[in-house]
């Protein structure tokens, strides 16, 4: 295979590690980022595009090869209001998914979240279930959501909430729960190149545990 891959999201946790696992796999001959500022990353498989999200034309054109992941996404925090996350966390992404259906584009991963729901009453988890509802209306001949419980793996930003939570989260899924235990960004980022070189037609959403299988890999 000489696949291009295209990425979004490609600063974060997950994100990161996709592109470095995707600059390294052999399958892969492109691997094109959509960034908001310079990576700083350098490599000769790499195409980096600085955009501004919420305009088209500034990446737009260059939305082109066999493959769209994305891992975008952010925190009320970071974005500042609900308003502000929810164009990040569903307009981007559904932006994205449309053109890249529009440009020919079969192969498209997101990176969603355990418990997203169209219907929950908790704003995070509403706005993942309404994408992942968006984005499988698309008709896209390979498509895979991964839910993935809480991840781990070095941050920008430090949640500290998170560093004293996922100790005991991975203690307990331990033994119950299973579904609910804690994943590295480098496993998520693995389930995401799988879910292309090896697709599933019969199954578009993994939830929360099965994104290991996915990975391959027991933690």
């Amino acid at each position: 295979m000489n696949l291009t891959a295209n990425v979004i999201g490609a600063t974060g946790l997950v994100g990161k590690e996709l592109v470095k696992q995707l600059l390294e796999n052999e399958n892969f001959g492109k691997v094109r980022i959509f960034v908001r500022r310079d990576s700083e990353i350098s490599h000769p498989k790499l195409e980096q595009v600085v955009v501004d999200f919420a305009k088209e034309e500034t990446w737009a054109k260059k939305l082109t090869g066999d493959v769209l992941f994305s891992a975008l996404g952010t925190t009320l925090k970071q974005a500042g209001s609900k308003e502000r996350q929810y164009e990040v966390d569903f307009t981007f992404n559904l932006n994205f998914a449309q053109k890249a259906k529009e440009k020919g584009i079969e192969n498209y991963v997101l990176v969603s979240s355990i418990g997203a729901n169209s219907k929950s009453n908790i704003f995070y988890t509403r706005i993942k279930g309404e994408l992942d509802d968006a984005v499988a209306n698309l008709g896209l001949k390979n498509l895979a959501i991964l839910r993935p419980s809480s991840l781990t793996g070095d941050r920008d930003e430090t949640r500290w909430m998170e560093k004293m939570s996922i100790p005991i989260a991975r203690f307990v899924t331990k033994f119950v729960f299973k579904k609910y235990r804690p994943i590295s960004g480098e496993t998520v980022a693995q389930a995401m190149i799988n879910a292309v070189l090896n697709p599933n037609p019969k199954k578009t959403i993994w939830e929360g545990d099965e994104v290991f299988a996915l990975a391959g890999r027991v933690e």
